[in-house]
């Protein structure tokens, strides 16, 4: 299984969107900033939405049209699923 995400800094900051095969080995990488780069530096760690595809190709090819998204769409995929804005990453455990 391959998985699209959006990580938030906080309800309605700043979004990361990326993908992965293993969503729970990574989003804990967010969250520990094990890496530099953009979500380490504006601290971007809440699991806030996700998505499961069969292929790492359709995963790769959603993150890219999310990632082209306007903000404002972003945010209503995020609130259809988790209104609360809650971290989902507690779920995952």
């Amino acid at each position: 299984m391959f998985y699209v995400y959006i990580l938030a800094s906080r309800r309605n900051g700043t979004l990361y969107t990326g993908s992965t095969d293993d969503l729970l080995k990574r989003v804990a990488e967010h969250r520990e900033k094990l890496r530099d780069g953009f979500t380490a530096r504006y601290a971007v760690s809440r699991l806030v939405w996700y998505g499961a595809h069969d292929s790492r190709e359709t995963a790769f090819v959603r993150e890219r049209r999310i990632k082209e998204w306007r903000r404002e769409w972003k945010l209503d995929l995020i609130e259809r699923m988790n209104p609360e804005w809650a971290d989902l990453f507690e779920t995952l455990l």
